[in-house]
């Protein structure tokens, strides 16, 4: 793996050197067109599912005789939950997607080893950290991504609000106030769209932003960590309740598909809990809007305002599948990363924050990528540890409670003794 530092440094201005990969043609697939290969590909990420299409197409013309066949499963569906299904009918997909720590114990065995790819050998330091075990590298990291508060801009200057000022939970409040109190004014149904159906906005994100300084914000911490103490309890509590009270409701059937596109694309809310992953959902529905309205700052946390980032998910090999199948899913990884065309797609088409070396940072495209990144050269940041907290806690344990708690059937009280109790046992099996 090469050793610039994770985000820091990360962007050259020259591509990396060499032409895009000749990739595999009918030899690697058998020879003739009766021995066409089949590579499917069971992802998660619905942001850029039409982009990833595309690029799949373009790898098929390159390589004659490969078939992509992309299965999308995310954006208020349960990808972990559809893969596990997927793998106990008999389907194996060639490519499909893990977490981190939590996720390779899972899945251990259908993770291909992926140490001697390009992309491995291109990735950034730290990056590799949370999927490599014994010396193997078992995936291979999506991008880099970031995620808060993401504001409308607009609505913020009409209000008289300065987004780099709301850095403590008191500053926060304040503002939600006014824009509570101008509601009518500023043509808002409400301030946020807080999307509690969505587990994973809640067990994943939420809880990470106030949990992870228990583990000084590594994934590895979180993942030997036999307890959990719930030492920031109070300032999670004042985020659920700030985001539950001033948003749309129900909060426990609002879907990330009704926050991003019907709430915060048409400017019903001021302000999401998201990342940016949500641009090109939010460019589809407005261009004017991603490109020059909206802004991300951190969600703080005892005075401190810092950006979760992190690698959100990483590409695996299944095991499962014939050889030359596995051989084929390694090339496409590495053209993905590596090739001229990849590179490209990745930066301009799927607006990713690379997680690799030999990009160029000045073509990261748009400007809540753009920010994270200040935020991360600047040292600013804490990482992602939820993806290390114990198999099923985050969403089944931790974002179910949360639903209750907002629906009355919990108290505070109750929902962290639960989710203590529940990560200890938890870990006590594994």
């Amino acid at each position: 793996m090469k050793k610039g530092k994770l985000f820091t440094g990360i962007f050259s201005s020259l591509f990396l050197a060499g032409a895009v990969l000749s990739g595999c043609s009918s030899s690697s697939s058998g020879g003739d067109s009766k021995d066409d290969l089949t590579l499917e590909v069971f992802q998660f990420k619905v942001e850029f599912k039409n982009q990833f299409e595309e690029l799949a197409k373009a790898y098929e013309k390159e390589n004659k005789g490969v078939n992509i066949k992309v299965s999308t499963v995310g954006g208020g569906n349960d990808y972990k939950q559809s893969l596990t299904t997927k793998f106990a009918s008999g389907e194996e997909p060639a490519i499909f997607n893990i977490g981190g720590p939590t996720d390779v114990e899972q899945f251990s065995d259908r993770l291909l080893d992926l140490g001697e790819t390009e992309a491995s050998k291109a990735a950034l330091e730290g990056t590799l950290d949370g999927v490599t075990v014994d010396g193997k590298v078992l995936g291979l990291p999506f991008n880099q991504e970031g995620y808060g508060f993401i504001y409308n801009k607009r609505i913020f200057e009409k209000a008289g609000i300065k987004a780099e000022e709301l850095t403590s939970y008191d500053k926060l409040l304040e503002a939600v106030k006014t824009l509570d109190s101008k509601k009518k004014d500023l043509e808002l149904e409400a301030v946020f769209a807080f999307p509690v159906k969505e587990k994973w906005v809640t067990g994943n994100h939420l809880s990470n932003v106030f949990l992870a300084p228990e583990f000084e914000g590594n994934v590895l911490k979180a993942y030997e960590s036999p307890t959990v103490e719930f030492k920031n309890s109070e300032g999670l509590k004042q985020m659920v309740d700030l985001q539950n009270d001033y948003s749309v409701q129900p909060t426990t059937s609002l879907d990330y598909s009704q926050q991003v596109e019907e709430l915060f694309s048409l400017e019903r809310v001021a302000i999401i809990q998201q990342g940016n992953w949500i641009y090109n959902t939010v460019y589809e529905m407005d261009p004017e809007l991603a490109e020059k309205g909206i802004g991300i700052i951190p969600i703080p946390v005892n005075g401190e305002s810092k950006m979760p980032v992190g690698v959100p998910n990483y590409w695996a090999v299944n095991t499962k599948v014939d050889e030359k199948v596995q051989k084929e899913a390694k090339k496409f990884l590495d053209w993905m990363y590596t090739s001229d065309t990849g590179k490209q797609a990745v930066l301009e088409d799927f607006k990713f924050i690379p997680a690799y070396e030999g990009y160029d940072g000045t073509k990261i495209a748009d400007p809540i990528s753009q920010e994270i990144y200040k935020y991360s050269e600047a040292g600013n940041t804490i990482g992602w540890a939820f993806n290390g907290f114990p198999i099923g806690w985050n969403e089944d344990e931790f974002g179910a409670s949360v639903q209750a708690y907002v629906s009355g059937k919990l108290s505070w009280d109750e929902l962290v003794k639960k989710n203590m109790d529940a990560w200890k046992e938890i870990r006590s099996q594994q």
